[in-house]
């Protein structure tokens, strides 16, 4: 198997992502950016059927990527990390490896979905699943959709259905109302994002956007057909055809910790104010450093971009000023949509936790710590390697679940089998 060698490698093709492409390639690096999607642009800039690039990426596709110096590597898994600055690559159901110089992880985050009764059930998905799949082609014009859990992400996902006819009956959103209007008076610090929020809540209706809510359970034969909602101390039934329900976002970190990176209290990739991480020549950019927005990701990119080329001049300067002032950003928003005790309450022992390997909730509570629970249990031992159940036992038993081994996604075995080929 070839080994394609690059100066600077990014993985992860959203805004940190193409950020950092840009400012690379434009001062001659050879760049590799490789993503898992089969196009650029990340959760936030997903293209689909009826789904035109957003204007950024319109120009990024158009002045960036056409560049002699830039490899795009669409559809495209990290597998495993080599020795030598290597990683082992899936493309197309086949083996490649990249060597790299300096290498930025970009990787984002992930959904926090949190099991309650019902949510094995067709037509219950994470908010963020939702979106993607109907960027994806999805159809659900005439369906009835109850979108549920935490974050900014709940109006953009309403906002996505609505676009294409779903009936949106209601947005559950597990914060209190004192944050929430807490909240909406400092968005006057970034008018544009006030304009965003009204425009958004405009769109689904005022009167559909409930606050200091949870679901409690998912009811229904062959699929979904109604939801129960815990408003306060009170309950409600909503009749619906899906359900996506998302606890906002844990950082995608799992490559980073393949490759020695230090993990925060947070659970985010530990970087210095270059966005070092702390294995020299990898640096870390947006979400998976903490989650903070597509505008902290892209002037996060771009500066750790500029800290690998070696370039400290007033574009540095101007973005290092930007980018604290959307971390504060970031900070008001962490404050405000904060998990409350209703959203971390269990559900009753019989529910799934682990969906890949039908492991209950109380069949992993009843153990010590994550270890003991995938050894007895074999909780997160499926195809999703603990991303959805690690992320749920984190959240109710406060257990340290991250310990990825390769290989870091599901993969041929051909693929396998060609990493022992590759020379050391």
């Amino acid at each position: 198997m070839n080994v394609e060698r690059f100066d600077f490698a990014i993985v992860g093709a959203g805004p940190a992502g193409l950020r950092a492409a840009e400012v690379a390639a434009s001062a001659g690096a050879r760049v590799a950016l490789m993503d898992d999607n089969p196009r650029a642009g990340g959760q936030i800039w997903r293209q689909g059927p009826g789904f035109a690039p957003s204007k950024p990426l319109e120009r990024w596709l158009a002045d960036t990527a056409p560049r002699s110096n830039i490899t795009l590597l669409h559809g495209t898994k990290a597998i495993a990390t080599l020795g030598g600055k290597r990683l082992l690559l899936e493309r197309e159901d086949a083996p490649a490896c990249i060597e790299y110089a300096q290498l930025l992880l970009a990787t984002g985050a992930r959904e926090r979905l949190l099991p309650f009764d019902g949510w094995t059930l067709p037509g219950v998905t994470g908010a963020g699943g939702l979106q993607a799949l109907i960027k994806g082609g999805m159809p659900v014009k005439g369906e009835r959709v109850v979108i549920a859990g935490s974050g900014p992400l709940l109006l953009a996902a309403a906002a996505t259905a609505v676009t294409r006819g779903a009936d949106v009956r209601a947005v559950v959103e597990q914060a209190a109302w004192h944050r929430l209007l807490r909240f909406g008076v400092s968005l006057t610090a970034t008018p544009a994002k006030l304009a965003q929020a009204v425009q958004l809540l405009r769109g689904i209706g005022w009167s559909r956007y409930v606050a200091d809510a949870v679901v409690v359970m998912a009811h229904g034969t062959n699929r979904v057909e109604a939801v129960t909602i815990r408003v306060g101390k009170n309950e409600r039934l909503i009749e619906t055809d899906r359900i996506a329900c998302g606890y906002g976002l844990v950082p995608n970190v799992t490559l980073a910790q393949a490759l020695g990176c230090e993990i925060d209290a947070q659970g985010a990739v530990r970087v210095d104010e270059s966005q070092r991480t702390t294995v020299t020549k990898i640096f870390a950019a947006g979400e998976c450093t903490g989650v903070g927005g597509m505008e902290l990701a892209s002037v996060e990119g771009a500066l750790a971009a500029y800290a690998a080329l070696g370039i400290d001049d007033e574009r540095a300067a101007r973005d290092r000023r930007e980018r604290e002032r959307w971390r504060r950003f970031a900070a008001r928003v962490a404050a405000a949509f904060e998990l409350g005790e209703a959203a971390c309450a269990l559900p009753s022992p019989e529910t799934l936790l682990c969906r890949c390997e039908d492991v209950s909730v109380g069949a992993v509570g009843s153990h010590a710590n994550w270890r003991d629970a995938k050894l007895h249990t074999r909780c997160g031992m499926g195809p999703c390697q603990g991303r959805v159940c690690g992320a749920a036992a984190a959240t109710y038993f406060g257990w340290d679940t991250a310990a990825p081994r390769p290989p870091l996604a599901p993969a041929r075995i051909e693929t396998l089998i060609a990493a022992a080929g590759i020379d050391a």
